[in-house]
C-alpha cells in the first residue's frame, strides 16, 4: 500500500476519532447501537434507549422538521414538593422512565428524571403527537381554513377521491370512527402500522394517502370505532393541504411561539416529506407539560382564544366508546368519565391532563413493549390515580 493511501487513512481515522470524542453522550450512544433499521416498532431496548432521544439528530435514519420556539418563555415556578404514598423512583424504573413534570395550580410538584436523560433532551412522543394535530384543526376551524368538521376528507385531499374516504367526514377521522377495515398491532411485523412505514408510495402522491386509499371498509362510516394511527396521518395531510403551512410551521406560530415553549421541538418527516402527524414530535419533557397548560387553559393565549368555542370541552369528551367502561375517545384524546383526559402515545409517553384538579402530568419512558395493553400501562394508570388523591388529601 502507497504511503499516500496510507496517510490518507490515517487521517480520515483521525478526523472521524475526532468527530466520535466530540460529540455528547447521547449521540454516542446512539452510534453504538445504531439500527440499520429504520422501522422503530422492531428495534431493541437499547436501540430504543438511544434512539429515542437522537432520532431527530441522525437524519440518515429520518429526516424531521424544526418546531421553533421563540424569544420570550412561560416560567414554570417551583411549588411544594407533592407528598405521594408509593415511592416515586421505584414508580420510575418499573416504567423505564426518562423523564417525569407534575404541574399541579400552574407549579412544578415534582419533576423527575432517568435513563440518563435531563431537562436539556428532547423525548420522541410517538401517538401523544395525534393529540396536538387534531388541536391543528380545531385552530384550522378557527383560523377559516376549514369550514366544518362535517366536511368530507376527500375534499381537501384529492388524491383519495374514488376511495373509501368518500364517506368519511373530518369528524370520523377525529373519532376513529371510519369505519375502514385497518390493523394497529405494533408487535406483528404484517400489520397496516408496520406496513405504512414500509410502503412505496405512488410517485408525486403523499406517502400516507398512497397507502390509505387502498383500504377496504369494514363498517358503515361512524359506526365502529378502531384505532388508526394511519388515518391520523391522513388528518395531518388535510391541516397541510387547508392551509398551506407545514404542521411544524402551524404548531411554531400557533402555539410554540406565543404560549412560550423554553426550547425548539421536532417533528419526524415520511418518505414524502410530510410531517407523521400521527407520531413523533421531539420535544422536552417540560414544554410537553407546557401543552398540558395550554389545554388546561382552554387554548387561551394572553387572553385570545385560538381555537372555536368549546372545542377543548368536546375534543376531550367521549365522542365514541372504546369498549372500555369509564373511559372513552374523543377527537384523539383519551377520556375519562371523570372529566380527566390523556394524550398517549406507545412505549410509556403520555400527558394526563385533569381539569378539576389543575393537574398535568407529562412523562416519557422507554417500555420494553409497545403496547398499552401491559402492566406497565395499568400501573400508569394507578399513579394517575395515586396523584389525584394525593391532591385531594391537600384540600381536605
Amino acid at each position: 500500500m502507497s504511503k499516500w493511501i496510507v496517510g490518507l487513512l490515517t487521517a480520515a481515522i483521525a478526523v472521524i476519532a475526532f468527530v466520535y470524542v466530540n460529540l455528547d453522550a447521547d449521540m454516542r450512544r446512539l452510534l453504538k447501537a445504531l439500527p440499520t433499521d429504520t422501522n422503530i416498532l422492531f428495534w431493541s431496548i437499547e436501540q430504543r434507549d438511544a434512539g429515542f432521544r437522537t432520532i431527530d439528530r441522525v437524519p440518515l435514519l429520518v429526516k424531521s422538521s424544526p418546531v421553533k420556539a421563540g424569544s420570550k418563555v412561560r416560567e414554570l415556578a417551583t411549588g411544594a414538593p407533592l407528598k405521594l404514598k408509593i415511592d416515586v423512583e421505584q414508580y420510575m424504573q418499573s416504567q423505564r422512565s426518562a423523564g417525569m413534570v407534575i404541574i399541579h395550580n400552574g407549579v412544578v410538584r415534582l419533576e423527575r428524571y432517568g435513563l440518563d436523560f435531563n431537562s436539556t433532551g428532547r423525548w420522541t412522543s410517538f401517538s401523544v403527537a395525534k393529540s396536538f394535530t387534531s388541536t391543528l384543526v380545531g385552530i384550522a376551524i378557527k383560523d377559516g381554513y376549514i369550514s366544518s368538521i362535517d366536511d368530507k376528507v376527500s375534499d381537501y385531499i384529492s388524491d383519495l377521491k374514488g376511495s373509501v374516504y368518500d364517506d368519511v367526514s373530518i369528524a370520523q377521522l377525529l373519532t376513529m370512527t371510519s369505519g375502514v377495515k385497518w390493523n394497529e398491532d405494533y408487535e406483528d411485523p404484517n400489520s397496516d402500522v408496520a406496513q405504512l412505514n414500509l410502503h412505496v408510495p405512488v410517485e408525486g402522491m403523499d406517502s400516507t394517502v398512497s397507502y390509505m386509499r387502498n383500504l377496504e371498509r369494514e363498517a358503515p362510516a361512524g359506526s365502529k370505532w378502531l384505532y388508526k394511527t394511519g388515518e391520523t396521518n391522513l388528518i395531518g395531510v388535510l391541516v397541510s393541504a387547508a392551509t398551506g403551512k407545514t404542521l411544524s410551521a402551524y404548531l411554531s406560530e400557533k402555539i410554540w411561539v406565543p404560549f412560550g415553549m423554553q426550547q425548539d421541538a421536532s417533528w419526524l418527516l415520511g418518505v414524502t416529506g410530510h410531517e407523521i402527524s400521527g407520531c413523533c414530535v421531539q420535544a422536552a419533557i417540560r414544554d410537553f407539560a407546557r401543552m398540558g397548560l395550554f389545554f388546561l387553559e382552554e387554548g387561551k393565549i394572553a387572553g385570545n382564544a385560538i381555537l372555536p368555542p368549546d372545542w377543548i370541552a368536546v375534543a376531550t369528551s367521549k365522542q365514541a366508546d372504546i369498549g372500555t367502561p369509564g373511559k372513552g375517545y374523543g377527537y384523539q384524546w383519551w377520556t375519562y368519565d371523570d372529566g380527566s383526559y390523556a394524550a398517549r402515545g406507545i412505549f410509556g409517553q403520555g400527558i394526563f391532563i385533569d381539569p378539576n384538579r389543575n393537574l398535568v402530568i407529562a412523562s416519557n419512558a422507554n417500555w420494553p413493549r409497545a403496547s398499552m395493553k401491559t402492566t406497565l400501562g395499568a400501573e400508569r394508570e394507578a399513579f394517575y390515580r395515586a396523584v389525584q388523591q394525593a391532591i385531594d388529601a391537600e384540600n381536605n
